[in-house]
């Protein structure tokens, strides 16, 4: 573990977060208290179109038309 003032982050970020990049553990501290650990953040996943397709169904009346009664509790101009 690797611990750095508040000051000497801001010095270094750059630096830091590249240590943090290769799997070194960062810490800042406040004087001799450590606040925060730097880590990176894990990388999104990519969307797939049409990945749950087979896996979820719609309700055939999904585009009907509303009944009377539920169209009343909507504010419709």
């Amino acid at each position: 573990m690797t611990q750095f003032t508040v000051h000497d982050a801001k010095t270094n970020l750059s630096r830091l977060i590249a240590s943090a990049l290769d799997g070194d553990e960062v810490v800042i501290a406040r004087g001799t208290v450590p606040v925060v650990r730097l880590v990176p953040v894990a990388p999104r996943g990519k969307r797939c179109f049409g990945a749950l397709k087979g896996k979820i169904a719609i309700d055939p009346r999904f585009a009907d038309p509303l009944p009377e009664d539920e169209l009343g509790g909507w504010n419709l101009a």
